[in-house]
């Protein structure tokens, strides 16, 4: 099955939140802190969405994953405790979330590639991300995509992981 990914429409906010939702129970599942204490939310959600940042992973019609994405738009970047690869422009995504439906099947990679080629296609080539330090699938996916421990950053009190991937420029030749 084709996966597209584009932005989010406010009529897909029921759907995006009940995807979120799912996640947010299942971090609890695992034991986690992380998005346990009420955030994300719908109201996060719709700005998002209203500013354009707002993405969303489909198979046909059928919304199954979530991702907010930006570019430049992480002030609490700039305060690491540790070090960035890169200095320059940068993409960073919050709030990835699968549909407990579609789970185990490579989906949050899969949205990772279509937010590197986003990147490519803004002449961007990095992009940067954090996790809570018990996200262990998160983690795990950011190994296997190639992305590089940088240091701690802060939300919300916590302190979470940030990693970067540094993406080829070659590779924007390539058409994507």
């Amino acid at each position: 099955m084709k996966h597209d990914f584009r932005k989010a429409s406010l009529a897909e906010l029921p759907q995006i939140w009940d995807i979120l939702q799912g996640a947010i129970r299942r971090r609890k599942e695992d034991g986690s802190n992380q998005w346990q204490d009420g955030y994300p939310n719908p109201e996060v959600v719709k700005q998002d969405i209203e500013n354009g940042v707002g993405f969303v992973l489909v198979e046909g019609e059928t919304v199954i994953g979530y991702t907010a994405v930006l570019i430049n738009d992480e002030p609490e970047y700039a305060n690491i405790e540790g070090k960035w690869l890169t200095n320059s422009d940068f993409v960073v995504f919050h709030r990835v979330a699968i549909s407990d439906s579609y789970l185990g099947k490579g989906l949050a990679s899969k949205m990772l590639e279509f937010i590197e080629s986003y990147a490519l296609r803004n002449h961007i080539y990095s992009i940067k991300a954090d996790t809570n330090f018990d996200n262990v699938a998160m983690m795990k996916i950011f190994d296997k995509m190639g992305y590089v421990y940088c240091g701690e950053v802060y939300f919300r009190g916590s302190p979470r992981k940030a990693f970067e991937k540094v993406l080829a420029k070659a590779d924007s030749k390539a058409g994507v």
